[in-house]
């Protein structure tokens, strides 16, 4: 099994969509690329923003944690 790299959170908060052209989230640890999603435009998903930790703000989503299943885990979070 390949070993992914780990990031900072301050690596994965340049992946805003802004700073840099990737779109980057965390969620349990994993780093998902969402820069291909047609709702993380602009690196905003409704009040959601890119480049952090969704961890915490799943609970206030109408969609379970298996949205992230259509994304590729790129990294970790460092820790």
């Amino acid at each position: 099994m390949e070993t992914l790299p780990e990031y900072t959170l301050a690596q994965l908060a340049l992946r805003n969509g802004t700073d840099k052209p990737e779109i980057w989230v965390a969620f349990r640890g994993d780093i998902y690329d969402v820069t291909k999603s047609k709702l993380w435009r602009n690196g905003k998903h409704y009040e959601h923003w890119a480049g952090q930790d969704l961890t915490p703000e799943l609970d206030d989503a109408p969609h379970s944690e298996a949205v992230f299943s259509k994304f590729d885990v790129i990294g970790k979070v460092k820790k």
